[in-house]
């Protein structure tokens, strides 16, 4: 019985289906640096059009990922019941619904250009961002399609083949790159445009092992996964689309948060700009390791609840968060202790701008310490409600965290009490606190 599993056997499988998890988020990151250190090398007016274009594509492409996401949990839920032909429909809705999202967003990236000016970006800025985007919005379809494959052989705790497509991919989109954005090995000089369709590529190649995978693996032919492919289950699209828009405006919500404070930062200064993107870039690699913590849980709390198993979805529950605490502690504890030389990795000191973005960055990085258990937390919560499919809610608490608290305290704390970048960091604090209270609060009182 799965009630009777000991606390160690829990954090044993939480482990085991959650570290591939971990490294392809990894992973998945080290795409992004990949392209913004090669294009770097490439120009400075390029690497400002990629940063645009870039982020511009993972905010629409965050949103609507949490279609993808509401898989997850269904997947597993519908496993726990032993229902394989719930585990078939709720995937292909979901890719049904990804594939519309991803045609319906495309006409934002066709005429990016206009909405960048409008917006006071550069007009050469905008000019070769708008080529980027154009490019890069072909590849949304397939990203947000990936992205449901691997929610759906993740629910199948076939985590590995998802990490090793990551990191495939990782490499496949460093040789692209090489080859376009410099004209390397024959091919024409693209610059920008070369990272965008080296970006495609590595989607559309992900998209085709990955439904290759699914599709021929002999464990996983029962589900039949593109068996009538093109028949409409309306039930199940409704189900994966009131749980996934709620995903997809939660993440916005919180990538908006970190955007906002960026600008924010702007106004302060250029060097404590700078300072901020380092140590929110440092703050980020472990936050991808409560994001996958997070999945498995997810993964684990869904398949219990599809059981009716409330005991065991407890106490896997409890591991999970005692888990990603460790992690969290271990993460402060290097925070406050290395700060300055981990600043340091991502700066020039023979320049000399660079000690004061040091000395700066040090402080923040220590801020981000503090933030550390609220940020592991309030992720953890996130996946656990997702796991008894809880998403509405949530969505509602996590926003008036962000920016009806965390926003204001930081704008306060930052500009009318005069704290500058160390009040915003403050208040970003304030609002990831009320986030992890709130949501693991919602979650322990939905399943007392």
């Amino acid at each position: 019985m799965t009630s009777q599993m000991s606390k160690t056997t829990h954090a044993r499988e939480t482990l085991v289906l959650g570290l591939p998890l971990v490294g392809s988020h990894l992973a998945q990151m080290a795409l992004h640096v990949t392209d913004t250190v090669m294009v770097g090398w490439y120009g400075v007016v390029s690497l400002a059009a990629v940063v645009l274009g870039a982020s511009s594509f993972f905010i629409v492409f965050v949103l609507g990922s949490g279609f993808a996401k509401a898989v997850m949990p269904m997947v597993a839920a519908a496993l726990g019941r032993d229902d394989e032909t719930r585990v078939r429909r709720d995937t292909r809705m979901g890719i049904w619904l990804s594939i519309a999202y991803g045609l319906m967003v495309y006409p934002v990236f066709w005429w990016s250009e206009p909405i960048l000016l409008a917006l006071g970006q550069d007009s050469e800025v905008s000019a070769i961002a708008s080529d980027y985007m154009r490019i890069a919005g072909l590849g949304m379809v397939p990203a947000l399609v990936v992205t449901v494959l691997q929610s759906y052989l993740s629910a199948l705790h076939r985590t590995q083949v998802v990490l090793w497509v990551t990191l495939a991919a990782v490499l496949l989109n460093i040789g692209v790159n090489w080859a376009l954005i410099f004209g390397n090995w024959g091919f024409p000089e693209l610059g920008a445009r070369g990272a965008a369709i080296a970006t495609v590529t590595v989607q559309v190649v992900s998209l085709i092992i990955l439904a290759l995978y699914a599709h021929l693996l002999p464990e996983l032919r029962r589900f039949h996964l593109f068996q009538r492919f093109w028949r409409p289950d309306w039930h199940a699209m409704r189900q994966v689309f009131n749980l996934g828009l709620p995903i997809g405006l939660t993440g916005l919500a919180e990538g908006g948060l970190f955007q906002a404070s960026a600008l924010m930062m702007g106004w302060i200064g250029t060097v404590e700009l700078a300072a901020h993107g380092i140590a929110l870039e440092v703050a980020a690699l472990t936050f991808m390791l409560h994001v996958g913590l997070s999945s498995a849980a997810t993964i684990r709390i869904a398949r219990f609840d599809g059981q009716g198993d409330r005991v065991a979805l407890r106490r896997a529950a409890k591991v999970a968060v005692v888990i990603s605490f460790g992690v969290a502690l271990a993460s402060v504890a290097l925070f406050l202790s290395a700060a300055r030389p981990i600043v340091a990795l991502f700066l020039d000191l023979s320049k000399p701008e660079s000690e004061t973005i040091l000395a700066y960055g040090t402080v923040l990085l220590g801020l981000a310490a503090l933030f550390q258990l609220a940020d592991g937390m309030q992720v953890m919560a996130l996946g656990l409600l997702r796991g008894v499919q809880d998403t509405r809610v949530p969505m509602w608490l996590a926003a008036v965290s962000y920016w009806l608290i965390g926003i204001p305290c930081s704008y306060v704390l930052a500009f009318p009490l005069g704290y500058g970048g160390v009040g915003l960091w403050l208040g970003l604090v304030v609002g990831l606190i009320c986030a992890a209270a709130s949501l693991m609060w919602r979650f322990w009182r939905l399943v007392r």
